[in-house]
């Protein structure tokens, strides 16, 4: 979700991605679900965008220029070995995130794409990304179902404030 990309998105899809990015990474960190942010080529892309990057907790971006972040040493590095599952948010939905999400299932994980934090310049190539995710086996979910099954119980600590962030 980089700055010079973010402006040819559609502007409306384009705040409801960013706002669920924010309350995911705000979420995991509350969780403490890691987290590892990319961006593509920044030096032309610019980098992530204040409204989602202010929410880092200790994380630096990693640059790359691959399309799927797995194309990147220090990607994989951080992929967490005990973790089968990712769950991945971000933009081009029908470039990267597809290319990542790909390579993430031929490594052995699963992957979970959240419709409503993705987002691509026209909705027909966000929309043909995730039919093919689908069908290629990654779970398509949303924001809302991420945060609950993260908590599992309403008598979770975290629950009033993950509450908070959807409200």
């Amino acid at each position: 979700m980089q700055v010079k990309l973010a402006s040819a998105m559609p502007e409306d899809a384009m705040q409801v991605a960013i706002k669920n990015c924010g309350i995911l990474v705000q979420a995991a960190n509350l969780l403490s679900v890691p987290v590892i942010v990319t961006e593509q080529y920044p030096k032309g892309l610019g980098e992530t965008l204040p409204d989602i990057s202010q929410h880092f907790a200790n994380t630096n971006a990693i640059s790359k220029t691959a399309f799927s972040a797995c194309g990147e040493p220090k990607f994989k590095q951080q992929l967490q070995r005990d973790k089968s599952a990712n769950i991945l948010t971000g933009m081009e939905a029908h470039i990267c995130l597809l290319q990542t999400a790909l390579a993430l299932q031929a490594m052995g994980k699963q992957v979970f794409v959240v419709e409503d934090a993705v987002i691509s310049r026209s909705a027909a190539n966000k929309a043909n990304a995730l039919a093919r995710l689908r069908i290629a086996g990654c779970v398509i979910s949303n924001t809302e179902s991420v945060l609950f099954e993260w908590l599992s119980n309403a008598n979770h600590d975290a629950f009033k404030a993950i509450s908070t962030l959807i409200k």
